[in-house]
């Protein structure tokens, strides 16, 4: 898988850690979680707030329908799961507020008539979390295809996949998921990471995979610019 390859064990969850050399040991970096607003306005762009009010910052939730995104936004942004079976249409955004800034969680719908949207929000985020969907062998190709696409004209853009639904039966494990997605040929610059996730029944909390993954989140926002 090449030398820019690092595996990191975090409690409970499974992760890669790719390119940048590789040097993210010390990303683990607790963050309070406060208060959370829903809405569907379209926010603005980052930036330092005005009168005193905190900055904003945008995180981009991308990936096939059926994936998973709207489930895994809702523990990011709650740490309590709520599963969700009816596809977003359109864009599903939550709001985070954080001691440090005010966290803008954007999802746009992943079935093919929306993914042209995609590519347009890109130039306004911080990071990107990429959700796939991990027991979807047949669809792994297109996740592959889609993503390259994403990616392919930035190469700074720090990148969150999330091999979701590692609770079913026959799910890929993450190596076989690096594979599928031929994260080896992203190249070194960007900070990529790999977790593998699964979201638990309604109303837990969410699972320590998915806790490592909003503590990844939200340290690559703090040093994003």
């Amino acid at each position: 898988m090449g030398s820019s390859l690092r595996r990191a064990g975090l409690a409970g969850a499974a992760l890669l850690a790719l390119g940048a050399g590789g040097a993210y040991a010390a990303w683990r970096w607790r963050w309070r979680w406060r208060c959370l607003a829903r809405g569907g306005a379209e926010p603005q762009a980052g930036g330092v707030g005005e009168q005193g009010k905190l900055p904003s910052k945008q995180i981009l939730v991308l990936g096939l329908d059926g994936a998973g995104k709207t489930s895994v936004l809702h523990s990011l942004a709650t740490s309590h799961v709520k599963r969700s079976t009816a596809p977003t249409e359109g864009i599903n955004a939550v709001c985070v507020n954080t001691e440090e800034a005010k966290m803008e969680f954007l999802e746009i719908g992943g079935s093919e008539s929306l993914r042209s949207y995609w590519k347009m929000y890109l130039p306004r985020v911080l990071v990107l979390v990429y959700v796939v969907d991990s027991a979807d062998h047949e669809r792994l190709p297109l996740a592959k295809e889609l993503l390259h696409q994403l990616i392919q004209n930035d190469s700074t853009l720090p990148v969150v996949i999330l091999a979701n639904k590692q609770d079913l039966q026959g799910a890929y494990c993450i190596a076989d998921i690096h594979d599928a997605l031929a994260l080896s040929e992203t190249g070194d610059e960007r900070k990529m990471f790999l977790i593998g996730t699964h979201v638990a029944e309604d109303g837990s909390e969410i699972s320590s995979s998915m806790k490592d993954a909003k503590e990844l989140i939200a340290q690559l926002v703090s040093e994003a610019q």
